[in-house]
């Protein structure tokens, strides 16, 4: 982790860069920022397919079972994931696919699991077997990735980015991120009061401490000690999505051989003097010994005993190795400070815990995720050999190497499983890894503009099962997460407060640093080990815990010093203390706080992020845990002498990347910056530069974008104007006719027909005519010559001129049968025409397709009209209303007409001061030619943003306020009023009245019913529904109410009789056969047998299918016609 990346930034935006030479040459390594950001997916995946690879395959258990009377075992000894190759009896001149292919030809990206497989008869090694378990998804810009250290020229020509970051993977030519989630601190035992404990059994309370044990190939199971009414203590776990329960005394012996009274001792330090508490800890050990069970053992044979039929081992495994089978599965953390840490809680000496606050809290990254499922379904494929053995074992006769390696193949290989995993979100696993929910895991990287991509990758979101309690504690915002959360970044409405965005300078730790040294350094300071004894009594010292594992003991005198030195070593880098350690002293107050104790993590996966050291004027990286216990000052003259430790870099280092695009943030009303954050993710903008080489569905691009005059230093440390995202407009702030109400804007008409904010929409559709005509290989795109209904507008081969505009019902594209000769013509079915932007033509995975599969990508040019939404950088957001002719706009004393009348309306509600402040800054930017920086926090009540920018103006011969005089174009008199006009960067949303607006006059009706359908897709209606109804009720429209209801929607004409007033009974009479068709029949009603009683009614189609259903209930209509 590189510390000093935050020094060296530039505090002043610049034009500079647009200007300068060498202009559109890549540059010769890519930007470092931009690819930090997705380093969390990057680092943790990387870790995952080298490091945590290994360790998995240690983890994973021999699979042993008897077959024809041998013991057969089968094992992993190593395993490899290879870069993205083509498949063998593939057709190719390079044999690496890159990631741009398998997004164009819509497949996944993936490489080959390569795993060596031991086996063995009745204990006798027979041999390794090299064995492929399938192709697993490879992510873009890791170390398996053939993109891995390419220069930008070197991407260029790989038809990528300049600045690829990578972070994703392709599935089914769809760029899939799997999304950081927030999870439980890994190993920190978390006290919970909850009501709801009660109701487990009889004599449980509602204290219990909840912890999520992760091993070091990161597998996870959350278990929870209950305190019991008694005293006693019980373990759960969950096994395989089953809740167990367990006494903690056979937990603890089945740990540990000690005596009953060594365990005893070991529980009972730093409690000498608590009576209760020691009478509870005996009653816990007498239960185990009330069953018989009095040592490690005998205790393992009752478990192995009770377990066993949970576990699927074979039958010559004895108990006691079953119970060894488990506690390998329930991870040996119980560490005795949970226990005394449960008896503390129960007597409400130490607080409940917040289990929403980030303190406890760390994050599930992709590569973790990727590894836990990889090891499940590594351990499912030597299961399903076994039960594919047991299948065959007619067949197969002799086992040899030769029956092996084709047994090995039966085996269900992991490809499909991890492509469900990555296309769908949908977690299928019979353990459930530990995590709450197994849906929505992984989110589609749209690129609808960079911010929104960019924001994809510092999203971390709570879990989906929050998203459904009632509760909103699960959604505050906690003081705990400043500088780690962003508190502006969050959607409003139903994800509000679940999915938050990490700030710019957070970082999450991926490696994983051997801590064997740690103990050793920690008693040379001074900490006495867990088997020592202190100098001073054990309710006098904290205990001290590493990584959740309790190794001594330290005085309360020695530990602040013990702290400072390890603090000093980490900063400084010394004795293999790495940086990202977190160093925690919770001190003893005396009053109800959190359990004492000196803490220290370094485990992956928590949240850690920059702060300056004061002592020794250097920056180090601080957790979420840590932080709480710090004194962190912001500016200057908030530090004190002696208190305070550490300095925040920048104030605005507790915003996240979006939100510090915001420009004076500081000056607008806060849920208007939460808005900006949405809306700056919506705009068109420039979303990549490779438009040739990408097929994605949709792509939106704004023609002539422009670098904005105002904006925060960070905009350029992201480089944002590779991808820019609005236009700089002059705005003039005036109630001007009626047409700006209630957030609407006008727009100048010669500034729309110059081209303002115009733009375009990229769509593509893949054709593969393999889906349209099954099982036939001889259809190929083709053109039978001089066929009428191409009308030339389709190329020899069947394809429209790229360029070429097409319009509904023009021919798309034509294919053509090579054994009949028989040609079929496509119509264009879309009513928006568009032109042909570029035509790919695709093969299959191995390179021996057909003509059969294109991609036709259409440019539909969207120009602004009225009802397009517009936004400034401020959460203001309008929509277009009127183009107004330019000779009709009011202009300046200068000649100058505003581009946009915004209403003045817009301010006082809203307070986005921010919106003036740029504006004034906007307008001196332009007269001086400089470029403005709007970090936030940059202005304050001492210097003010308005005499700053006021300054500016009345230097270059403006008003110190940023007013004009201007004259009406209408009568070119001069306006009573100073109107405020300045120049404001503007932004296009993606929302355009072409994909929204709906209209129908007859169409598709439902097959049921007979009404309408509804739906723009399909052409359909809009719903008058119920409260309509009520408001033509209240008008008294009853003719249009009548219209609405029943005519334009299922009027039908249906027979009724009269005597019976039966809807069903009436039908026409059955002609005898020598009638001819034109002689007019009667309509007869059953029941009464005449047909003079029958009259004609209008009725709803609705109500006569209703009378027909309750008919098939036994239930009869009777109409009464008058």
């Amino acid at each position: 982790m590189d510390l000093n990346k935050w020094c060296n930034l530039k505090s002043e935006p610049s034009l500079k860069h647009l200007t300068e030479a060498g202009f559109g040459v890549p540059k010769e390594k890519q930007r470092v920022p931009v690819q930090e950001l997705v380093k969390a997916h990057i680092e943790s995946f990387d870790q995952a397919v080298t490091d945590g690879l290994c360790r998995v395959v240690e983890a994973i258990l021999p699979m042993e079972f008897m077959y024809k009377g041998d013991r057969i075992s089968l094992s992993f000894v190593e395993a490899i994931i290879h870069t993205p190759a083509v498949s063998k009896g593939g057709i190719s001149s390079d044999l690496r696919v890159f990631p741009a292919e398998c997004r164009g030809r819509r497949c996944t990206y993936r490489g080959k699991l390569v795993a060596d497989v031991s086996w063995s008869i009745n204990g006798v090694p027979k041999g390794i077997i090299k064995q492929s378990l399938g192709n697993v998804p490879i992510m873009v810009k890791s170390k398996l990735c053939n993109l891995h250290g390419l220069s930008p020229k070197e991407l260029i020509e790989h038809h990528e980015e300049a600045e690829e970051m990578g972070g994703y993977f392709i599935v089914n030519g769809i760029e899939k991120v799997i999304r950081l989630l927030i999870m439980p601190r890994r190993n920190y035992p978390i006290a919970v009061s909850r009501p709801k404990f009660k109701s487990r059994g009889q004599g449980y309370t509602q204290y219990a401490i909840s912890m999520r044990c992760v091993r070091g190939e990161h597998t996870a199971i959350n278990m929870n000690l209950h305190y019991l009414d008694n005293g006693t203590v019980m373990v759960n776990f969950i096994y395989r999505k089953e809740l167990f329960f367990l006494p903690l005394g056979f937990a603890l012996k089945a740990l540990v051989d000690f005596s009953d009274y060594q365990i005893y001792q070991e529980l009972i330090k730093g409690r000498e003097e608590n009576s209760f508490y020691k009478s509870c800890v005996s009653e816990m050990l007498r239960m185990v010994m009330d069953q018989g069970c009095m040592t490690k053992a005998k205790v393992l044979n009752y478990l192995g005993e009770r377990f066993r039929v949970k576990l699927n081992l074979p039958d010559w495994f004895t108990h006691e190795q079953c119970a060894h089978f488990l506690n390998m599965a329930k991870n040996e953390c119980l560490c005795i400070h949970l226990k005394s840490d449960l008896f503390s809680f129960a007597k409400q000496e130490c607080m409940e815990e917040n289990p929403d606050s980030l303190m406890f809290q760390e994050v599930l990254t992709p590569g973790q995720l990727y590894l836990m499922f990889l090891k499940e379904k590594m351990a499912g494929w030597l299961v399903s050999v076994k039960l594919s053995l047991d299948k065959r074992s007619q067949r197969v006769g002799g086992l040899t190497a030769d029956s092996m390696t084709k047994l090995f193949n039966t085996g269900t290989d992991l490809t499909r499983a991890f492509e469900y995993l990555l296309a769908t979100g949908n977690l299928q696993s019979k353990t459930g890894l530990g995590m709450l929910q197994d849906t929505g895991l992984c989110v589609v990287a749209d690129k609808l503009n960079f911010i929104r991509y960019l924001s994809h990758f510092r999203c971390v979101h709570r879990g989906a099962a929050f998203a459904k309690m009632r509760t909103t504690s699960v959604r505050k915002l906690l003081p705990e997460s400043w500088g780690f959360l962003c508190p502006v970044h969050t959607p409003d409405g139903e994800p509000c407060g679940l999915m938050n965005h990490l700030t710019a300078h957070c970082e999450i730790v991926a490696p994983m640093h051997p801590t064997t040294t740690l103990p050793a350094l920690l008693c040379s300071l001074g900490v006495t080990a867990v088997d020592g004894s202190p100098g001073q009594p054990y309710s006098d010292c904290y205990p001290v815990i590493l990584d959740g594992a309790m190794i001594g003991w330290v005085e309360k005198e020695v530990a602040p010093s013990v702290i400072e030195s390890l603090r000093r070593f980490k900063v400084l880098g010394e004795r293999k203390i790495p940086p990202w350690t977190e160093i925690v002293l919770v001190p003893q107050t005396g009053k109800a706080s959190l359990y004492p104790g000196l803490y220290l993590f370094t485990t992956p996966c928590r949240m850690v992020r920059p702060v300056r050291n004061l002592g020794l004027g250097k920056q180090e990286l601080i957790g979420t845990f840590e932080q709480v216990y710090l004194n962190v000052g912001i500016f200057e003259e908030e530090l004190e002498q002696g208190v305070t430790t550490h300095q925040e870099l920048f104030p605005h280092s507790m915003l996240s990347v979006v939100a510090e695009f915001i420009p004076f943030s500081d000056h607008n009303q806060s849920p208007r910056n939460m808005y900006q954050c949405q809306m700056s993710k919506q705009t068109m903008g420039f979303p990549l530069h490779s438009y040739q080489e990408r097929s994605d569905n949709k792509l939106y691009r704004l023609q002539t974008p422009q670098s904005p005059l105002v904006r925060p230093a960070m905009y350029d440390h992201y480089d944002i104007d590779n991808y820019p995202i609005g236009t700089n407009a002059i705005v003039a702030v005036i109630s001007y006719t009626g047409y700006d109400m209630e957030d609407a804007m006008i727009v100048n008409k010669s500034s729309w027909e110059r081209g303002f904010a115009h733009g375009s929409v990229y769509k593509t559709d893949l054709i593969d005519l393999s889906d349209k005509v099954k099982g036939d290989d001889s259809i190929v795109f083709g053109v039978k010559p001089g066929d009428p209904k191409v009308m030339d507008r389709l190329d020899a081969d069947g394809l429209p001129f790229i360029g070429s505009t097409l319009t509904y019902g023009d021919p798309y594209y034509s294919y053509i049968n090579l054994n009949t000769g028989q040609s079929y013509v496509t119509f264009y079915k879309y009513q928006e025409s568009c032109i042909v932007d570029n035509i790919k033509v695709c093969s299959n995975d191995t390179g021996t397709g057909r003509f059969k599969r294109i991609c036709i990508t259409a440019r539909i040019p969207r120009n602004p009209t009225i009802g397009d939404k517009f936004a400034s950088r401020h959460g203001q957001k309008g929509i277009l209303s009127r183009l107004w002719p330019a000779e009709d706009m009011p202009f300046t004393e200068s000649g100058m007409c505003p581009d946009i009348l915004f209403n003045p309306h817009g301010f006082p509600s809203r307070m986005t001061i921010g919106m003036l402040i740029e504006s004034m800054a906007g307008k001196s930017a332009a007269l001086h030619g400089l470029c403005h920086d709007a970090t936030p926090f940059k202005f304050s009540e001492e210097s003010s943003a308005l005499e700053h920018f006021g300054e500016m103006l009345k230097a270059a011969g403006y008003n110190y306020y940023g007013t004009e005089r201007l004259y009406s174009g209408i009568s070119g008199l001069e306006l009573e009023a100073d109107i405020f006009i300045g120049v404001v960067y503007y932004q296009r949303l993606r929302h355009m009245v072409s994909d929204k607006f709906q209209v129908r006059t007859t169409g598709a009706r439902d097959k049921v019913t007979n009404q309408p359908l509804g739906g723009r897709n399909i052409q359909g209606g809009i719903r008058f529904g119920e409260m309509e109804r009520d408001a033509l009720l209240a008008h008294g429209t009853s003719f249009l109410l009548h219209d609405r209801l029943f005519n334009c929607s299922d009027r039908s004409v249906a027979q009724v009789c009269m005597d019976c007033g039966s809807l069903l009974s009436p039908l026409l009479e059955k002609p005898p056969p020598y009638w001819s068709n034109t002689r007019h029949r009667k309509t007869i009603c059953l029941l009464c047998n005449k047909s003079d009683s029958i009259e004609t009614v209008s009725v709803p189609y609705v109500f006569r299918y209703f009378v027909a259903e309750l008919a098939a209930m036994n239930i009869k209509i009777k109409l009464d016609v008058k």
